[in-house]
């Protein structure tokens, strides 16, 4: 061994500023990282351990080539939220486990056949009006969390006026910040909106902090073990196809960004793969379906760190942070119209990612067939329609997924190519 070489300080120089870059990863995607779990009832600590333990399954599929960060996915808010209220917290993580087992089947599918089966089964027509979907079918609670209100609305939590002050604080700083801002700052408005709303607060006296004192500083993350039952997993299934489709976009971008096409190497076959095995270690522990982050692709353009070794210290920080028990008492006790302003703009935006799928598709959706496959998929899903088959009831996101899926299928073509 080369003794100089072994004790070389530029190594340890270079180490240390990939850890301080991870750490700054972690950063960017916290802000979202917690939004799920804050809404959902899941434990945010177990959410920061699963985020760190997802993103290195997903590192030892792709064989450490990709620099991406998995935590958190929205698309799932809606069904966990109703999941845990109907049949509690195992039940859900067991159905969710089942979907990330969809990411391992498409995988597959795509291993074997191309990506080109997946794009013909999921098009933009499908997918877009599903994606706005999500987001329009999350905008109530949003709204009712904005205005004090509970999340179904029977109840006044806080006066309206106070929780509008705190709801618009914390909204107008995330557009502000997310316009105005500059460098990193831009890259964290969500962290920025909850902050200005935690000082609104707290010059209003609104908010009850004991919880934070009476937590100790340290605990081990409280995992949930799964459980399992049909109908769940057939409830939560079909919601699993908008965020398969938003991962391709995703490994399209962070191959933009760093002139690397991630779709041929490792290939989507693998980041699919390492996607679902991550949201199913996530699952099993109790913590919320993983997703790529959009935000840390952001924050790896900006500070070019192409070095996949980041995102393992953003790993590991995460898991270090999960046992930081104080963290988790105070993200509880951040009151509600402060998360609803932030909420209101990003289920905004994923209701417009949807249209833009759609747009930057090119269809003409006065065309018969777009027309009809488009607005049921919508109406159905915003709507309340619902069908029962037994005890196990489709509806909402789910049920337009399966409309778009197999309206696509059996409706016919003018042009057999399209």
């Amino acid at each position: 061994m080369n003794t100089a070489t072994a004790h070389d300080p530029c190594r340890y120089v270079l180490r240390l500023r990939d850890v301080l870059l991870g750490a700054q990863m972690l950063f960017v995607a916290f802000g979202a990282l917690v939004l799920v779990p804050l809404l959902t009832g899941l434990d945010s600590n177990v959410a920061f351990f699963t985020a760190g333990l997802g993103t290195l399954v997903f590192q030892l599929v792709t064989r450490g080539r990709v620099p991406i960060f998995l935590a958190s996915s929205f698309a799932f808010i809606a069904p966990i939220m109703y999941g845990v209220k109907t049949w509690g917290v195992p039940l859900t993580m067991g159905a969710l486990i089942f979907s990330g087992l969809l990411y391992v089947a498409l995988s597959t599918l795509i291993r074997f056949r191309g990506t080109g089966i997946i794009l013909r089964l999921l098009p933009p027509i499908v997918t877009g009006p599903v994606i706005m979907v999500i987001g329009l079918v999350l905008a109530p609670v949003a709204v009712r969390m904005a205005l004090g209100l509970s999340g179904d609305g029977a109840q006044q939590l806080m006066p309206r006026s106070t929780a509008l002050t705190l709801s618009m604080s914390a909204l107008l700083t995330t557009i502000a910040v997310s316009l105005l801002g500059r460098g990193l700052l831009r890259l964290v408005p969500i962290l920025c909106g909850i902050g200005v709303g935690l000082l609104v607060a707290v010059g209003l006296g609104v908010g009850n902090w004991e919880a934070v004192h009476n937590t100790p500083w340290f605990a081990v993350p409280g995992f949930v073990l799964p459980q399992f039952s049909w109908e769940p997993m057939l409830f939560i299934i079909p919601v699993t196809v908008a965020p398969a489709i938003e991962h391709f976009g995703d490994i399209i971008a962070i191959s933009s960004v760093t002139g690397k096409d991630f779709l041929r190497e490792p290939g989507i076959k693998n980041t699919m793969l390492g996607d679902g095995l991550a949201t199913m270690t996530a699952c099993a522990l109790g913590g919320p379906p993983n997703t790529t982050y959009s935000e840390v692709t952001g924050a790896v353009a900006l500070t070019r760190a192409f070095n996949p070794a980041v995102m393992t210290w953003a790993a590991i920080c995460a898991i270090l942070l999960s046992f930081v028990a104080k963290v988790g008492a105070f993200l509880n006790c951040i009151p509600s119209p402060v998360m609803g302003g932030i909420m209101i703009l990003l289920f905004g935006a994923i209701m417009v990612v949807g249209l833009n799928t759609l747009v930057r598709a090119g269809h003409d959706l006065l065309e018969p067939r777009n027309m009809v496959i488009v607005a049921l998929i919508i109406i159905f899903g915003v709507g309340g329609m619902q069908f029962d088959f037994g005890s196990f009831t489709l509806a909402g996101i789910g049920l337009a997924a399966v409309t778009g899926v197999l309206l696509n299928l059996l409706l016919p073509r003018d042009n057999p190519r399209d």
